[in-house]
C-alpha cells in the first residue's frame, strides 16, 4: 500500500485542502450504507440468509463468524452522543436484557447449529459496563454455550472510566476479554463540564496502566475534536497526555453536531463549538502530534502503534473493515445482538429494532427482531468492494475486480473514472491503466475517493444524514 505518511503533516493538510474536503461523507462500515436499509427485509429474509450460510451457500458461509452485542444501558447522559442508549440507574434492567439476548441467541442456534467458529467478540453500546461482572460473566458463558470461541479470537468490550476500577479490568480479563477500548473524548475540565462527562486524568492513567500489566492485546482511547469549549490549545494538551498514556490504539472521532436529529445535543451551547477553522487545527494537531509520538496513521481516525496487529495489517495489506471500522478480520459475516444492532450475512444487511418494546416483542413472537434491512444487488457488491479496497487498500486493482465481478471497469465506472480527475488534480488518488491508487496525502481523505464511487450520493440533501470528513 502505497499510502505511507510524510513526516510534514502541516504539507499535506493545508488549510484550504481542508476546507475544500470538509463535507459530509459516510464512513463506509459498509456499502451500501445503513440510510439505505429497507422495511421490506425482516424477520423471514434474515432467517433464510441464515440458513443459506448454514449450507454453505453465502460467501462468508464458510468461515468464522463476528459477534457484536449492544448494550445500551448508561447511567449518565454524554450532551454529545448519537448512540443508540437508555439512560437509567436501574440496574434490574440488566438482568432483563439478558433474558432477552439469550432468545435472540437460541434462534441464531436454530438456524446455525450449536458449534459455528467466532474469531472476533465485541461489546459496545452504551456502556457495556452498565452489566455488573456477574452479568457480564453470564452473558459470556451464554456466547460460550451457543458458539465455538476460537483460542485467538479478538474478544473487546468498551469500558466507562468513571465507573471502572483497577479490580473491574482484572475480572474482565479474566472473562477472556483480551481487547478494552476507553472513551476518554477529552481531558480539558471545561470541556468536560460542557458535555457532562467528567473523568480525571489520573482516574484514566490509572486504568491504562492497569490494563498494560493485565497484558491486554490492545488498549484504545476514543477522542472527540470539535466538542464545545475546545480550543485547538487545550486540544493539544489532551494529544499530549494521550501520548504520555501511549495506548496501543487511537480512535480520533470529528464530533458531528445534528442537535434535530439528536436530542441530547440540544444541550450544547452552540455559541460554544469551535469555529471551522479551529477544528481544521485541531485534526492537524491530533494527526502530527500521534505521528510525531510515534503512533502509524491507520486511515480515516485510527492510529496504532508499530507493533499493534491493526499497524500490521495495514504494513501487509491486510485490512478489513466492518461495522466496528477498521479490523484485521478477513471479510466474514456478522452477527449482530441487542437493540439497533446492524450485521451482515452473506449478501445481506440487516437491522435490529432500535427501541426495547420493539424488540422484546419480536422476540415474544419468536422472531427475530430485525426491522429492516437489504438484499445486495450485483452493482451493489461490485461497488462494495470497489470502495472496501479504496478504503482498506488504499488501492483498487481492475483485473481482481474485473475478473471477480464479470465487467470492464472503464465501461461500467466511465462517470466515475471522469470524476477521479479532479481528486487526481488535487494530488489525491493516481489513476493508471492497471489501478487506482491512493496518494500518501489522499489517504487522510479517503472518504471522499470512495464517495465517488458511491451510486447513491446524488444529492446534497443525501448527504447531509452523514458526519463530515473533517
Amino acid at each position: 500500500m502505497n499510502t505511507s505518511v510524510s513526516p510534514d503533516v502541516e504539507t499535506l493538510l493545508s488549510d484550504a485542502l481542508l476546507r475544500r474536503l470538509d463535507v459530509p461523507g459516510p464512513r463506509y462500515t459498509s456499502y451500501p450504507t445503513a440510510d439505505r436499509f429497507v422495511e421490506a427485509f425482516g424477520h423471514n429474509e434474515y432467517r433464510q440468509a441464515l440458513r443459506q450460510r448454514a449450507q454453505g451457500a453465502t460467501v462468508g458461509g464458510s468461515g468464522p463468524l463476528s459477534i457484536y452485542i449492544h448494550i445500551p444501558f448508561c447511567e449518565q447522559l454524554c450532551y454529545y452522543c448519537a448512540c443508540n442508549k437508555i439512560i437509567t440507574k436501574h440496574k434490574s434492567r440488566g438482568a432483563e436484557y439478558l433474558v432477552d439476548l439469550q432468545r435472540e441467541i437460541d434462534l441464531h442456534v436454530v438456524e446455525l447449529g450449536r458449534t459455528q467458529p467466532v474469531s472476533q467478540l465485541h461489546l459496545g453500546g452504551g456502556s457495556p459496563t452498565f452489566l455488573d461482572d456477574n452479568e457480564l460473566a453470564a452473558l459470556m458463558a451464554m456466547l460460550r454455550g451457543a458458539f465455538k470461541l476460537l483460542p485467538d479470537a479478538e474478544v473487546s468490550i468498551e469500558v466507562d472510566p468513571r465507573t471502572a476500577t483497577p479490580q473491574r479490568l482484572r475480572n474482565l480479563r479474566e472473562m477472556g476479554f483480551n481487547r478494552v477500548s476507553f472513551g476518554v473524548q477529552d481531558f480539558d475540565p471545561d470541556v468536560q463540564v460542557a458535555v457532562h462527562r467528567i473523568q480525571p486524568f489520573e482516574s484514566v492513567r490509572e486504568l491504562v496502566a492497569e490494563a498494560r500489566a493485565l497484558r491486554f492485546e490492545s488498549i484504545n482511547a476514543d477522542l472527540i475534536y470539535g466538542l464545545p469549549k475546545q480550543t485547538p490549545e487545550s486540544f493539544k494538551r489532551t494529544i499530549a497526555q494521550i501520548a504520555e498514556l501511549r495506548p496501543t490504539r487511537i480512535a480520533l472521532y470529528a464530533y458531528a453536531h445534528l442537535p434535530q436529529r439528536f436530542k441530547p445535543q440540544r444541550r450544547i451551547d452552540d455559541h460554544a463549538l469551535p469555529t471551522a477553522e479551529q477544528r481544521i487545527r485541531m485534526l492537524r494537531a491530533g494527526i502530527a502530534g500521534f505521528i510525531a509520538n510515534g503512533y502509524v496513521y491507520i486511515g480515516m481516525d485510527h492510529f496504532a502503534l508499530p507493533g499493534d496487529a491493526l499497524a500490521i495489517a495495514k504494513r501487509q495489506g491486510r485490512l478489513h473493515r466492518n461495522f466496528q471500522g477498521y479490523t484485521t478480520q478477513p471479510d466474514c459475516d456478522l452477527i449482530s445482538l441487542g437493540v439497533s444492532g446492524i450485521g451482515r450475512v452473506g449478501a445481506t444487511y440487516s437491522q435490529n429494532a432500535k427501541t426495547l418494546d420493539e424488540y422484546h416483542d419480536a422476540l415474544d413472537q419468536g422472531n427475530f427482531p430485525i426491522v429492516r434491512g437489504l438484499a445486495l444487488t450485483r452493482d451493489d457488491l461490485l461497488r462494495r468492494a470497489v470502495i472496501m479496497a479504496l478504503m482498506c487498500q488504499g488501492r483498487v486493482e481492475f483485473e481482481s475486480i474485473e475478473l471477480a465481478h464479470l465487467v470492464k471497469m472503464h465501461e461500467v465506472f466511465a462517470h466515475e473514472f471522469e470524476e477521479l480527475k479532479q481528486l487526481e488534480k488535487m494530488g489525491l488518488v493516481e489513476v493508471s491503466d492497471q489501478d487506482i491508487q491512493v496518494t500518501a496525502m489522499g489517504w487522510f481523505f479517503v472518504r471522499a475517493v470512495a464517495m465517488v464511487f458511491d451510486r447513491n450520493l446524488q444529492a446534497d440533501r443525501v448527504r447531509e444524514r452523514f458526519s463530515r470528513i473533517i
